[in-house]
């Protein structure tokens, strides 16, 4: 199994290094494994968690929702239909945000060919 160094997970992930300390203080981040020196050692499934957590974060989602589903995904399957729900609310927000830059977008484009009609 391999083991990623805090610099490696920054350069993987995006995420600062006071970042992955703040998301393991909080407990978004499990508690990173340590070698006999007391530095974070990162694991695969460390790493797969940080993109979830990245998707989330960068969809929007706030810290305290990913917050309870990283709750649910610790307390097994039988949460799996919670989890589901979760996702689903947060697509929700999601697709709305898309259509409102969808319509903004539209606006800015009916500008352009405006100003171009003028010149």
């Amino acid at each position: 199994m391999s083991v990623y160094t805090p610099a490696e997970v920054v350069e993987e992930t995006g995420f600062s290094i006071d970042t992955l300390r703040y998301y393991e203080k909080i407990g978004l981040l499990a508690p990173v494994d340590r070698n006999s020196a007391g530095q974070r050692r990162f694991s695969e499934d460390d790493l797969g968690w940080l993109g979830t957590i990245r998707c989330l974060r960068d969809t929007g989602m706030p810290i305290a929702e990913m917050l309870r589903f990283a709750e649910l995904v610790r307390a097994g399957d039988h949460t799996i239909a919670d989890r589901i729900a979760l996702l689903e609310e947060h697509d929700r927000r999601v697709r709305d945000q898309i259509d409102n830059l969808a319509e903004r977008q539209r606006y800015i484009h009916n500008k352009i060919s405006y100003y171009r009609s003028v010149l």
